[in-house]
Order: structure tokens, then sequence, then C-alpha cells
């Protein structure tokens, strides 16, 4: 298997420079991993599909949905390809590499938690930051304009939040200098655990239900559907950072009833 992959990886290298690697190779997984993951909660939205597992009964429409994507191919075009391209002098300068040996899976093991840490730390405070009046009116209202979140949401926002946000995604890789292929991971996982946050559906299967203090589609969901002054759950990936800092209160109060309501019913 490791063997293999370093024959791929060879070839990889043999055949594109690595400008193009961490740039464009990089984008495309991005935009490859969020469109592929991001549109069946769109779809099962617009055809009714799964509408037990559906957090709020409301439903965008199918023109709302369409305008989603269309301002998402702009800003990933305009606005997250140029940052990707003018950012590699900056990873290369921090110890990227693109060459063999693979690391080994402990070492990209460790990198990935550590990213998934610090990025859930600079996140929340950023996020929190975005829900100040002055912010929120100019720059983070953008993003929640869709009340009723699907996948693609997730990155629909204004150009000026999608580089201060970003920078909570980038910091990690830019601090550890890592490997191509451990960044191309880590773009991967944080796609996959954005998206699945802004599905708008809880699953039996959905992460929240097996990861100790993941915060999932549930957890997010109620931060999109209630007024910005009051929504809490600024975490990004973990609710710990939102447990500490009683963020989540209000959130943990209206489960608490669910759970009250429910027991009654039974």
């Amino acid at each position: 298997m490791a063997a293999a992959l370093e024959s791929g990886w060879q070839a990889l290298t043999a055949n594109f420079t690595e400008f193009q690697l961490a740039t464009v190779f990089t984008f495309l997984i991005h935009e490859a991993a969020f469109f592929l993951s991001g549109l069946p909660s769109l779809l099962f939205e617009r055809f009714g599909l799964f509408a037990k597992y559906k957090i709020q009964k409301k439903s965008n429409t199918s023109a709302y949905q369409n305008r989603c994507v269309l301002r998402l191919i702009l800003y990933h075009v305009c606005v997250n390809l140029p940052v990707v391209i003018f950012s590699y002098p900056a990873f290369k300068f921090m110890g990227l590499r693109s060459s063999l040996p693979l690391p080994h899976w402990t070492v990209v093991v460790s990198q990935i938690l550590f990213y998934f840490v610090l990025e859930d730390f600079v996140f929340y405070w950023g996020h929190r930051a975005l829900h100040t009046k002055w912010l929120y009116k100019h720059v983070h209202s953008v993003h929640h304009e869709y009340a009723t979140p699907f996948g693609l949401t997730s990155e629909y926002a204004h150009p000026a939040e999608i580089l201060f946000l970003g920078f909570a995604t980038v910091v990690g890789p830019a601090l550890t200098g890592p490997h191509l292929l451990t960044l191309w991971l880590w773009v991967v996982l944080r796609v996959l655990e954005t998206v699945e946050a802004h599905s708008g559906y809880h699953f039996p299967w959905s992460p929240s239900n097996f990861l100790p203090l993941y915060g999932g589609s549930d957890f997010h969901d109620y931060h999109h559907r209630v007024l910005y002054t009051k929504s809490g759950n600024y975490s990004s990936t973990f609710v710990y950072m939102d447990w500490l800092f009683g963020t989540d209160k209000d959130y943990r109060k209206v489960k608490a009833m669910e759970e009250k309501e429910g027991n009654k019913d039974m």
C-alpha cells in the first residue's frame, strides 16, 4: 500500500511542478470535495428526500439554491483561486514540500489533529467577532442570508469573510510546513466537516452521534435559525470553546426542552 502510494506520488511529481500541484491541484481537490459532498443535501432538499431527517421544516426554493451555487463559483474563481496561488511562496517559506519520502502516518495524524484543535480556537474567536453589530451587518450577514442552510452554503460568504475565517483553516499548515499530501488531506477533511455542519440534515449516521464534542449539523443549524445576537454556537468542528465560554447555553436549554417534550410523548 505504502509502496503503491509512493509510486503514484512519484509519477505525479514527475509530470507536474510543485507550484502546479500546490496551487491548481489544491484548488481542484477543494472544488471536487466541496461540490461532491455539498450537492446531495441540495438535491435532498429540492426533491423532498429524507424529509424526516431534515432539521428545519422550511426549504429553500430552487431559484435561491441556484443563486447560491452561481455566486459560489464566482467567489471560488475570483477569490479562493488567487489566494491559493499567491499564498504558495509563504507556504513554501514555512516548509511545505512535495518530495519523497511521504510522511509517516503518525506524523500525518498528529498534524491533522493539531490543525483541527488550532482551527477551532481561531475560528471561534473570529466567528464570534463577526457577530458583533458592525461586522455582522457589513460582512457576516451575507452568510446568514440562508437561515435554512444546505451543504453548499457552508462557503457562501462575503469575500472579506472568506479571507478572515479562511485564516483559521490555513494557520495550522502555515505554522508546521507539512507535506503537500497532508495539506490535501486536511483540505478534504475540513471541507467535509463544514459541509456536514451546514447540510441541514441530522441522520442516524451523522458524526455527532459518535464523536465526542463534535458539533455537526444540529449544533450549527441552530446558529443559523436564531437571531444573530442570540445564536451562540460559534465553534467550527468541536464544541469545547462554546462550552468553555458559555456561548451554547441557549442551545443546550432548547435541546433539554425538546428531550423533555419527547419523554412526555412516550
